[in-house]
């Protein structure tokens, strides 16, 4: 069975970063678990839904606006088959 260098290269680096990670976060308490990547992920989530929540605000304000403002200024658009400006 061939080794695969490369992938244990790979995962040497990320052993080595999680052991930096954490005592650079708790020092001497290393024992102390950091948040899971499940927490990150929900909390990513929530951010990604929120953003998505206000562009879909934002839109539906921006077109009730313009469309308040078409009816204002009375530029709606004539019924298919009249023109305007004709004699019946």
């Amino acid at each position: 069975m061939a080794f695969d260098y490369d992938q244990q290269i790979l995962e040497s680096v990320s052993v080595r970063r999680d052991r930096l990670l954490k005592s650079l976060l708790f020092g001497a308490e290393r024992t102390r678990r950091t948040y899971s990547d499940g927490a990150r992920l929900l909390l990513i989530g929530i951010v990604i839904a929120a953003v998505v929540c206000a562009g879909c605000i934002g839109y539906s304000f921006v077109v009730d606006l313009f469309a308040a403002q078409q009816d204002r200024t009375g530029l709606a658009l004539p019924a298919p088959g009249v023109v305007p400006g004709a004699r019946a």
